[in-house]
């Protein structure tokens, strides 16, 4: 997944507005206690850091 691709999902999730806010925030146990931006930063690949996501807010299939 490239990284545009993975900051629409966030918007469209989201929201443009909450989604940056959200990825500088929010610590998540499946990011290994990181943030999306940390998580990002320190390598981890884009689609494995919106399956955290996915999995930590229990995003259902269809919003996937």
């Amino acid at each position: 997944m490239r990284l545009t691709d993975f900051w629409q999902r966030m918007a469209d999730y989201f929201g443009e507005a909450y989604a940056d806010s959200f990825a500088r925030d929010h610590v998540m146990s499946e990011l290994g206690g990181r943030t999306v931006h940390q998580a990002l930063d320190a390598g981890w690949d884009a689609k494995a850091v919106w399956r955290g996501v996915c999995a930590a807010l229990e995003i259902p299939a269809d919003r996937r």
